[in-house]
Parts: structure tokens; sequence; C-alpha cells
């Protein structure tokens, strides 16, 4: 593999902001992409603000290997933005009629396709079209790179697992991960953690108990052998000062 691809959700919406409704797509998006070995480096809750949503987009398209995932705000109503945002950040900032998606929408709604529900298929520049299994009307994709759908987790998320399908998967890599709880504070182990050599990942949970502190320590890498041989070092430590630990717990 070349190079790693850092995969972000943007997930646009007052009304999760506001309490009225609850978020699932962030979960969805992490698991999805964990069981493929892909990164998810960032994930995105904002409001419905055409300014905010162009800047959080261009903000994500400089970020090195980016790979977006946006939902909601591409429909026909006056607070829907992501189009026009999209087209601001990653384009010349017009809306051009896709004619496929166009003639998608008058199939489906016939005479009321006007005044309003046309405008759907005003997509940014060059854009690309993201089938929607569940009532035909599309999301839509720039460069391979950015992709906008529903806000509607039934219709959005079959898109992402054809999304992955079709244009990673073969960029995953597996990730081999070790942890372990032990019945310690986390700054007794700051020292091994910090001799972690490149290529391995350690991250740490402290949990503080009434009868002490405790803390869960990962250690993860795509070379199973670095990854088992660092492990190792923890479970070493842990014996020689006879603290108490389990492995594999969180």
């Amino acid at each position: 593999m070349d190079r790693e691809l850092n995969f972000y959700g943007l997930i646009i919406g007052s009304e999760i902001l506001n309490g009225r409704r609850e978020d699932s797509h962030f979960r969805f998006l992490r698991d999805e992409l964990n069981k493929r070995g892909l990164k998810f480096s960032g994930s995105f809750i904002i409001e419905d603000n055409p300014n905010l949503i162009a800047s959080t987009i261009g903000f994500i398209s400089t970020l090195p290997n980016s790979i977006l995932f946006s939902f909601g705000g591409i429909g026909s109503t006056p607070d829907d933005y992501t189009r026009e945002a999209a087209a601001k950040a990653l384009r010349d900032g017009e809306l051009y009629m896709n004619e496929e998606f166009k003639e998608l929408i008058i199939q489906r709604a016939k005479e009321k396709a006007y005044p309003h529900r046309i405008n759907m298929a005003k997509l940014p520049k060059d854009a690309k079209l993201i089938p929607n299994p569940v009532n035909n009307m599309p999301g839509f994709y720039l460069d391979d790179r950015f992709f906008f759908m529903p806000g509607f987790p039934q219709m959005s998320h079959p898109m992402v697992r054809y999304i992955l399908d079709k244009f990673f998967s073969d960029k995953g890599e597996k990730i081999y991960r070790y942890s372990l709880s032990a019945l310690t504070s986390e700054a007794e182990l700051i020292d091994l953690m910090k001799s972690a050599p490149k290529g391995v990942e350690v991250s740490s949970l402290p949990k503080l108990y009434s009868d002490g502190p405790r803390v869960t320590i990962s250690v993860a890498s795509k070379n199973q052998k670095l990854a088992r041989e660092e492990f190792q070092k923890y479970i070493d430590f842990l014996e020689k000062n006879n603290i108490p630990y389990g492995i594999g717990e969180e």
C-alpha cells in the first residue's frame, strides 16, 4: 500500500446538536472502517450553517490523504446547504444540473418534481452519483474522495458500504491489537509507552475505583511480531513488579 488513507465523517444537522435527534452515523462509520482495516481519523458534528459546512469540507480537503463521508443537507428544503457548500469548498462555487439525477427525480415525483425537488439535481461541477437503494434519489461524490449522502441512516448506511466496496476494498490493512488491564496507575507505565517504536500504537485508559487505580493498555501494529514483542514488555514489567493484571480485559 503506497499511502495510508485517513477517513473523516461529517455529520450535518442542527437537530442533533439541539437534542431533537440522536446521531447514528458515527458508530456505524467507525465500525465499518475498523472491520475493513481502514483508519478513522476524525468526525465532526456541525449545525446547518452554510459557511461552517463549506469551511469544514475545505479543512478536511487539506488534510493528508483525506477521504470524507458527509451525512445530511442534500435535500430540497431551504436548510439543505451541503451541495452549495461542497461546490464552494471543492469547485468553482456554482451548481450545475445533473441530467441523470434530473430524470430520476422526474420519474419518481412526476409533476411534483417542480418547482423544488428538481433542485436536488443541481450539483457541483463534475459530480458523480451514489446509488440510493431505498428511494432511488442518489447522493453524489467528487474526485473519488468526497462522498455526500442523505442524513437518513436507512439510505446513507447502504451507500457507505457501497462506496467502501467500490473504492476501498483493497486499501485496508489488518491491525494486530493486544490489550490488558492492570491494578496500577497510568503513571507507572509512561516510560514504557514513550519507548514504543515507530509503527506501534500504544494507548492507555486510566480508571479509578474505590480500591485504587487501574489502567487498560492497548498495543497495536500492522506488524504482528512487533505488536507482540511490544506487548510482552508490559507483561514483563507487571510481573517483575508483582502488579496484578488480566490480558484482554477492558
